[in-house]
């Protein structure tokens, strides 16, 4: 049986790995935070919420995950 192959990231400044071919959703999904994100970039280029189902990361990738916070 072959395991799945693992890649690394860095999101918001951290260094994680991931399986190979996930997506920008399942990223936020696994991380708990998809619906806390406004937006997403990776490698310093913005990716459009519609396409981030589509998206898939790949090894090295830097991404930011924004979210707006609310106070004052």
């Amino acid at each position: 049986m072959e395991s799945e192959k693992l890649i690394n990231i860095t999101i918001n400044g951290h260094e994680k790995k991931i399986k190979q071919n996930t997506n920008i959703k399942e990223l936020l999904e696994d991380l708990k935070v998809l619906e806390k994100t406004m937006a997403v970039a990776v490698n310093m280029k913005i990716v459009k919420k519609e396409e981030w189902s589509r998206f898939s990361l790949q090894n090295n990738d830097k991404v930011e995950a924004l979210n707006f916070v609310g106070g004052g």
